[in-house]
């Protein structure tokens, strides 16, 4: 069966202008999770997902008192893997009930680490949004799409270490997997010890990455626009709905497609293309399943 991974953006969770309650959260999963049940008839899936409301949150929970210890961001990465693994484990469950499949599919969330490189200059320029927006400048926030935020370092995934049990688990038949959860828990290794380090990694270089290692036929990003554009939120805006890959490279070169918004989304579709993947598709959480039929979204292709 066709591997898909689907790539859920943070606004899966919480929109914008939210304040990210527990049934914020349930509620605007619902609108994926609906999909992805239904699409799991067809294909086997594999679930990725973002987490940069959920851990910037955390940060500042443990920022507010001096009364529990830190726990540094690698850490509190993991346990937003298991925060946002069971909302989607639950919501998944109550779908599949709905239309009958949960007697034929098993779903597991999969903790998963990422080696980075310990000298990836993304340490010393971080640039990945975690956390609220503000309207207003906050000392060491910078200016986002959505506004002021805390940015963190984003280091480039190297390889995820949990891939051989995952493509296990897609070569078993039945099963949805849920991994990368928050782009995965970035570690170095130390000799024969494995060390994790303060970074978020992005979840789509993450979700391309796995991609390339299990085979996956297709990857979509699912993200809070139907369609990727040239000169975004500007009076010339232009919506792309097929774009080669050697066109993806010229615009993301040109500046068209910003760090910590769509550069990286566009970069991850053209590794997993580069890398053997079928299709590459960027479009809104809302338009998953009419992407996948070409009735929505910008598909990339090789040539």
């Amino acid at each position: 069966m066709t591997i898909l991974i689907v790539a859920l953006g943070g606004n899966a969770l919480i929109r914008f202008g939210e304040e990210g309650t527990t049934e914020e959260q349930f509620r605007n999963l619902r609108v994926p999770i609906s999909q992805l049940a239904e699409l799991s008839k067809d294909f086997s899936l594999i679930i990725t997902h973002g987490n940069g409301p959920q851990v910037g949150m955390l940060l500042m929970q443990q920022e507010a008192t001096s009364e529990v210890s830190k726990r540094p961001l690698q850490v509190l990465v993991a346990e937003t893997q298991g925060q946002i693994g069971y909302m989607i484990e639950s919501t998944l469950d109550e779908e599949l009930m709905r239309i009958g499949l949960d007697e034929e599919r098993l779903f597991i969330t999969v903790l998963t680490y990422v080696k980075v490189d310990p000298q990836d200059p993304a340490f010393h320029n971080p640039t990945k949004p975690i956390g609220p927006a503000y309207d207003e400048p906050k000392p060491g926030y910078v200016q986002t799409a959505k506004g002021w935020r805390r940015v963190v370092p984003s280091p480039k995934p190297k390889k995820i270490y949990q891939w051989r049990e995952i493509k296990r688990l897609m070569e078993l038949g039945g099963w949805i997997v849920i991994a990368c959860g928050g782009g995965g828990i970035p570690v170095i290794k130390e000799g024969k010890r494995l060390s994790g380090v303060e970074a978020v990694i992005d979840k789509d270089l993450a979700s391309s990455k796995l991609g390339e290692q299990v085979g996956a036929d297709i990857l979509l990003i699912a993200t809070d626009v139907e369609k990727v554009a040239l000169h975004y939120g500007k009076p010339n805006q232009r919506f792309l709905e097929r774009v080669s890959i050697s066109e993806a490279k010229k615009y993301l070169n040109e500046g068209h497609f910003p760090p910590g918004s769509m550069g990286p989304k566009v970069e991850a579709v053209i590794n997993f293309l580069e890398k053997g993947g079928k299709r590459a598709i960027i479009t809104s959480i809302e338009k998953i399943k009419d992407a996948l039929e070409e009735k929505a979204g910008t598909h990339f292709y090789v040539k």
